[in-house]
């Protein structure tokens, strides 16, 4: 595992010191967040036949009409962290690449405060698409788009998943509970525990919150290191 640099993640740990968080979470040992690669091949194999099916995609007429790029989603295929958020912003739009923009960038500090970088995890959305004026997803995109997320959950084989935002754990979990009622304890999907949390986008709207999603991200490297155990 490569080391965290110490400046990667200052500007993140910075501001949760200027939010009242004084004790940061640094694991005293390397932690193995991605599984045997033993079946490498096949699950390559099966992630590029689904990338290739997700990016031929039209069920949305006005998201194909209107999207640059097809934002699959990106990292490591054999993760035991994914990250899953609502749907591609203009910069992933442009970029076909996952969080990348300065919600990503914020994501990006997170994960290398945990002591992982994002090659450790994996990163996709809810949707693959950017919905026209960066708008909430529309019911039946989820639908149309959910079969996707749950292949590539199913092929990946997660030990933790982390719901950025709202729409992102109501889509994952089929649920009309609001992230307020649902962040910081862990749900469920088919098995798997799934941490819900704020999106990167609203803390930089509201800074004072880094304070409990760096509490829910305590939690999940603490899942995660008992899985390995």
């Amino acid at each position: 595992m490569t080391p965290v640099k110490k400046d990667d993640s200052l500007s993140f740990l910075k501001a949760l010191k200027e939010d009242g968080v004084e004790h940061i979470y640094m694991p005293g040992k390397e932690k193995n967040v991605i599984r045997s690669q033993a079946d490498s091949k096949p699950v390559k194999d099966d992630i590029l036949r689904l990338r290739d099916k997700v990016l031929k995609c039209r069920l949305c007429a006005e998201l194909a009409r209107t999207r640059q790029k097809v934002v699959f989603g990106a990292g490591n295929i054999h993760a035991k962290l994914v990250f899953v958020g609502e749907a591609p912003g203009a910069d992933e739009d442009q970029q076909g690449l996952p969080f990348v923009g300065r919600a990503g960038q914020l994501l990006t500090k997170i994960i290398e405060a945990m002591g992982l970088s994002r090659e450790q995890v994996f990163i996709c959305n809810v949707l693959k698409c950017r919905p026209p004026n960066n708008r909430p997803p529309a019911p039946d995109e989820v639908v149309n788009c959910r079969p996707y997320l749950k292949r590539q959950i199913e092929l990946i084989r997660p030990k933790v998943i982390v719901a950025l935002g709202n729409h992102a754990a109501k889509a994952l979990l089929q649920t009309e509970r609001g992230i307020s009622e649902m962040r910081g304890t862990f749900q469920e999907y088919e098995g798997i525990p799934v941490m819900c949390t704020y999106h990167p986008a609203y803390l930089l709207r509201s800074p004072g919150e880094k304070r409990k999603v760096w509490e829910d991200m305590k939690k999940v490297i603490q899942l995660l290191e008992r899985s390995e155990e």
